[in-house]
């Protein structure tokens, strides 16, 4: 029987559900030796997966669907393909999970159940995801409710109900508990039981601010009509619409039928429209392919991973074939490879002259196969720093031709030697090596065949960041099989605009390290610009960054810098930013440059920012109306309630950078009110980021991070707008989010 606070499952009597519910037997895979069998079940929550475990009491047993990024059938994991073997393929599965926690490995007695399992735990991921904001609220308040439930009597006495306050991030004086509870026990029983514990969930998520916004418009029979609705829309969020998409709104969002066949929104429908996309403040319409991909790939500005296969530090940390998919799945469409000679014959990818552990070039290349696609269709460049000899550089050409087959590319697209790059719509679904060639790309089309000459990388990062190895300037030679693989992105040295000009085919791209990149974008901003229209840049960490910390890409963006190179497994406000850039145009990992980064002739320089069309002032008013539901940052503590404060700051030209926030409430993370606004002078909106970052207040030491969310500014949308809430590993926090107003208007 479901207790009076539980949110039903909407997948109840799925034939899957059942099963997950029911629970069953699965081996756990920790390594060839520790195979252990398990019990693992979901709870009638449906939210919640608990399993057994012989770890020492008190350790957790249970974990959220929520945590759970994917789940993948067969032996797609490195534990998997290590600890079993091939022909239990069917009898496999992982799942993989957000943020830096492991996989888990698990092995089922039959495919039949594996297929069960897969199946159910998708729907129930699926389902999760589909939940709109008002019911995860829900479920996420009804969960805290039934841990205050300390005797398990599907009722709250007093003491319970403070505990629950606690959960839930409110701190409140033992008066107003009183208060608050004396008014919903109406039985006068000194519990809260089924209606009354409804009537206390609809006191905490009153939201007065609502209210106000509800009551300027609900003009029709205290209600809002659909003409009232459609004002709003006009005045307030700054929409160009119809009466009839007023209608539709209402049709999709009013959950009271009565209150929907006259066309009238009552507060819960509006709360839930704004809730919804349509109220995000993130267009919706940019969730899409919505650029031009028929332009010349260098063009965009692209996706781009440092030494993608690091987990962690530069020095000692894992390599792994997971970083790649991770990476790939956050829509990365440039992956870097540092190529090694390995044991055996067969190459491997690690941090040269470091204790980063080793993982073959072949499973690699395999794992890049099997997920380049899954996120976004656009090409994906492989970025080769090639330290091999030339037997083990050959059998790196055949592993790329074998297992990415067709999708290499290994001609120009072109009958005839071009002049410029294809498009990321004619490379869709390609694969483009980026490394070094014996020769120029004529050559394919009949010239004089090249011959294997000594070379050396145009950037050996490797030896860059060890001053000690003495050897830097070995040249390497290089095998013809793995020369020819490269097309568009081929590998050179730079040495000067002028030179690069004169000298240097479109296809030459080189390599900038982040300090001299961020010289040339404060020195020569305009000249990188005009190298960037008909050529492409890649920019990669210092090598004193062995923690893998970031630098700011925003100037290499400002200076048209296609490949900026980031490490992705570093949470930071870099990634933040990176993340945000990539959020727009369907999250395909390419976005289209400005047209002043793009057009020949143009003297944008966005140090000095002379007249010229890419000055469109704007002026940005922000209110920082409230927050919902931030996270508890020391949940251990039972009496720690953060004290948070909003942060929004401005990215871009460095005449537009910005930041200004709010002061910080007390004892509040459930829903604390600040209506502060600020304003903003922008004067190149087309480069500009906005970061909204919510800290927990500290007067003796740093702030911690409680969540963020980053966005090009040309993808916010006006009006009452809410904003979600990532962590710092990029993940959105459930339930949580800022509630604003926002105004872009010219001066």
């Amino acid at each position: 029987t479901p207790t009076p606070y539980r949110p039903t499952c909407s997948l109840e009597g799925d034939a899957d559900l059942q099963f997950l519910l029911k629970g069953g037997e699965l081996m756990k895979v920790k390594s060839s030796t520790w195979k252990k069998n398990r019990f693992f079940k979901l709870q009638e929550d449906c939210t919640t997966m608990w399993h057994e475990s012989n770890k020492p009491f008190g350790k957790k047993q249970t974990f959220s669907i929520d945590d759970i990024d994917s789940v993948r059938k067969g032996r797609e994991s490195e534990g998997l393909q290590k600890y079993t073997d091939a022909q239990e393929e069917d009898r496999c599965f992982s799942i993989i999970f957000k943020g830096r926690r492991k996989n888990l490995d698990l092995m089922a007695t039959s495919a039949e159940d594996v297929q069960q399992w897969v199946s159910g735990l998708d729907k129930i991921i699926t389902n999760t995801k589909k939940l709109n904001r008002q019911q995860t609220s829900e479920h996420w308040i009804f969960d805290e409710m039934r841990k205050a439930d300390k005797n398990k009597d599907n009722m709250m006495d007093l003491k319970e109900l403070k505990h629950f306050l606690r959960q839930i991030n409110i701190q409140v004086d033992d008066s107003y508990a009183a208060v608050l509870f004396k008014e919903c026990d109406t039985s006068n029983s000194g519990t809260l039981e089924g209606p009354e514990i409804k009537e206390f969930y609809d006191l905490l998520t009153h939201r007065q601010e609502i209210d106000v916004i509800y009551g300027k418009y609900s003009s029709t029979d205290g209600q809002m009509g659909a003409e009232d609705l459609l004002d709003f829309l006009h005045n307030e969020q700054c929409e160009q619409v119809t009466l009839e998409d007023a209608v539709k709104l209402i049709e999709k969002y009013e959950p009271d039928d009565s209150a929907k066949q006259q066309s009238h929104m009552t507060k819960d429908g509006f709360l839930m429209y704004l809730q919804q996309e349509e109220g995000s403040i993130f267009n919706p319409a940019h969730k899409e392919v919505f650029q031009d991909m028929s332009q010349p790939l260098n063009h965009y500005f692209v996706s781009s991973s440092h030494n993608t296969y690091l987990t962690g530090d530069q020095l000692k940390s894992l390599s792994s074939t997971e970083a790649y998919i991770k990476a790939l799945m956050k829509s990365c469409r440039c992956v870097e490879l540092d190529c090694w000679d390995g044991p055996n014959g067969e190459p491997v990818i690690y941090h040269g002259y470091t204790l980063t552990s080793k993982v073959l070039f072949k499973d690699v290349i395999k794992a890049i196969r099997e997920y380049a696609f899954k996120t976004s269709e656009y090409p994906v460049i492989l970025s080769l720093e090639n330290h091999c000899t030339l037997d083990q550089q050959k059998l790196m050409a055949q592993h790329m031709r074998t297992i990415l087959g067709s999708a290499l590319l290994t001609a120009p697209l072109e009958d005839q030697m071009p002049t410029t790059f294809p498009s990321p719509k004619e490379l869709k679904g390609r694969f483009i090596i980026k490394g070094q060639r014996l020769n120029k790309l004529d050559t394919v089309f009949g010239s004089s065949p090249g011959v294997e000459v000594e070379s050396i990388s145009e950037e050996d990062e490797a030896a860059e960041e060890h001053s000690n190895y003495l050897d830097r300037n070995k040249k390497i030679k290089l095998n013809k099989e793995l020369s020819d693989l490269v097309i568009y992105c081929k590998s050179v040295h730079f040495s000067g605009f002028e030179n690069a000009k004169a000298k240097q085919a479109f296809y030459e791209m080189s390599s900038f390290k982040e300090t001299k990149a961020a010289n040339l974008a404060e020195t020569a901003a305009n000249a990188f610009i005009h190298h960037n229209m008909s050529k492409l840049s890649r920019i990669y960490p210092a090598g004193s960054r062995t923690d893998s910390s970031n630098y700011n890409p925003v100037p290499m963006w400002n200076t048209g810098c296609q490949i900026v190179a980031l490490n992705f497994q570093t949470p930071s406000k870099e990634m933040d930013l990176n993340q945000g850039r990539f959020r727009p145009n369907g999250m395909s990992g390419y976005i289209l440059k400005p047209d002043f980064l793009r057009q020949a002739g143009s003297a944008f320089d966005p140090v000095t920012l002379t007249d010229g069309p890419w000055l469109k002032r704007k002026v940005l008013h922000v209110m920082v109306i409230s927050a919902q539901q931030l996270p508890k940052l020391n949940k251990e503590k039972t009496k720690s309630i953060v004290d948070p404060l909003v942060r929004v700051e401005i990215y871009g030209v460095p005449v537009d950078n910005a930041s200004k926030e709010t002061h910080h409430i007390d004892n509040n993370g459930f829903n604390p009110m600040w209506n502060k606004k600020f304003q903003f002078n922008l004067k190149v909106p087309d480069l500009a980021m906005v970061r909204f970052l919510v800290e927990d207040y500290d007067h003796t030491s740093h702030n911690d991070f409680i969540g963020q969310f980053s966005m090009p500014l040309t993808s916010l949308q006006n009006g009452y707008r809410h904003v979600p809430l990532l962590t710092k590993r990029g993940d959105v926090i459930p339930c949580a989010g800022l509630f604003v107003h926002i105004i872009l208007l010219d001066p």
